[in-house]
């Protein structure tokens, strides 16, 4: 069985309900979940999963949240070369430029992107929260 983290950072609840739904597709193919907030997760628990699942909204100008997600990130890039990884977060303005860049970044590092990101404008609906389940699903 599949081990696999999901690891999100969430100011609104808006990222916290796409990463219940992430888990919520993991579940459903069997898979084994671990939901972890970023002050919870680091570098060090990176191989103890087949996949994670990372979360965090655009802040700032496009930008990670850069008090706990990304210097968690930051500390786990090492550690994802070869790792399927997936990415999702909402947004509040601008045209998800913060995730392209993630993306770009994770693919650099040799992260093995199995899906597409998920994204969404404020608080997700039905079709964003069913792109995350889908998410989950491919990531397990």
């Amino acid at each position: 069985m599949s081990k696999i983290a999901v690891v999100f950072w969430s100011g609104t609840g808006n990222t916290e309900a796409m990463a219940n739904a992430v888990a919520d597709g993991i579940k459903q193919t069997g898979a084994e979940v671990t939901m972890f907030s970023a002050s919870d997760f680091s570098a060090d628990k990176v191989n103890q999963f087949d996949a994670i699942a990372f979360g965090c909204p655009s802040m700032g100008t496009e930008e990670l949240e850069d008090s706990e997600f990304e210097p968690m990130f930051k500390d786990c890039e090492p550690e994802l070369s070869g790792k399927k990884i997936a990415l999702f977060g909402s947004y509040g303005w601008g045209d998800g430029e913060w995730m392209r860049n993630w993306e770009e970044t994770c693919k650099n590092d040799g992260a093995v992107m199995p899906c597409d990101f998920v994204i969404c404008n404020e608080a997700p609906d039905d079709e964003a929260l069913n792109a995350c389940i889908a998410l989950g699903k491919a990531l397990a």
